[in-house]
């Protein structure tokens, strides 16, 4: 039994390195800029070891801690949260923390290996060219995700929408709305539905970044209305009506009242907005009125 399961793992070593020398030969010869590398399907820490030394490689991780202690991989590591998601669903996340974090800009080409833990190897190469590629990013144009707004902020929030989105609340499905950046004017043309349940506490009581806080706003998010996020993490509000009304014609159909309000907002504001749907577990991520990104809860 040991035997076949030391050549079982021999096999899916070899079929990694496969796909990697694949990989090298694809963005060899499409120029592309960075190889995502979905880590969590290697075994072998010693090939992790040996792929950390090129700076093209961008690891992605639900284990972080893991690819810090016990590999000693420290820099190029995109951190996503430990749900379920498609092959396509990763990258989306994937090149979405890039763009946040300046990994990667519109017109760049990237690489992307990755495959399921069911399979437990890689199976997957899919190429994706920044701002040309329909598939992975809804809109055409790319806006600066990070424009007067911290890169961690950003990625927080969404590791939060996509727990919501697939956990829900004691098993219960989530809708809300996350609107981050430009809060004097957000909060201008918004207002309370409820009392504001954040209102009256210090500024280090209530950042998203601190993890602490975060089973607070998966409480509150229940509760009818947007959250509203200052650009360096601190909730400004929650249980918010967006007041701003979208004159869009071309918004799509079939999507409710949350989503037309982050279209709406996000028009007249440089916030960002990331909407959960309730009925389908879809997460959106909207900015400048349009739909940037669209990411599917996997089905189980």
């Amino acid at each position: 039994m040991s035997e076949q399961k030391g050549r079982k793992g021999k096999s899916v070593q070899t079929l990694s390195r496969i796909f990697l020398e694949s990989a090298d030969d694809i963005a060899s010869k499409i120029n592309a800029k960075k190889i995502f590398l979905y880590a969590d399907l290697i075994n072998d820490y010693k090939l992790l070891k040996e792929m950390s030394k090129r700076e093209e490689v961008i690891f992605i991780t639900k284990s972080e801690d893991n690819l810090r202690k016990h590999v000693g991989i420290e820099k190029n590591i995109i951190g996503i949260p430990n749900v379920e998601f498609t092959r396509i669903g990763l990258i989306k996340i994937a090149v979405m923390k890039g763009l946040s974090s300046g990994v990667v800009k519109d017109g760049d080409k990237i690489v992307c290996v990755t495959g399921t833990h069911g399979i437990g190897c890689f199976d997957s190469i899919i190429t994706v060219d920044i701002g040309r590629e329909a598939e992975i990013l809804t809109s055409s144009s790319v806006p600066d995700i990070a424009e007067n707004l911290k890169p961690e902020v950003f990625q927080v929030v969404l590791n939060l929408s996509l727990e919501l989105a697939s956990q829900g609340r004691e098993g219960k499905p989530v809708g809300t709305i996350f609107v981050i950046g430009d809060h004097e004017k957000v909060l201008q043309i918004s207002r309370q539905m409820i009392i504001n349940p954040f209102q009256g506490y210090p500024e280090e009581e209530r950042n998203i970044i601190d993890p602490a806080l975060r089973d607070t706003i998966k409480e509150f998010s229940a509760l009818d209305g947007a959250f509203v996020i200052r650009e360096d993490g601190v909730v400004m509000a929650a249980g918010r009506h967006l007041s701003a009304a979208l004159e869009k014609e071309d918004f799509p159909h079939g999507l409710g009242s949350r989503h037309v309000a982050a279209a709406g907002i996000t028009s007249v504001t440089d916030a960002i907005a990331i909407v959960i749907s309730e009925s389908t577990g879809e997460v959106r991520i909207f900015k400048k009125g349009n739909i940037f990104m669209e990411i599917e809860k996997p089905v189980k």
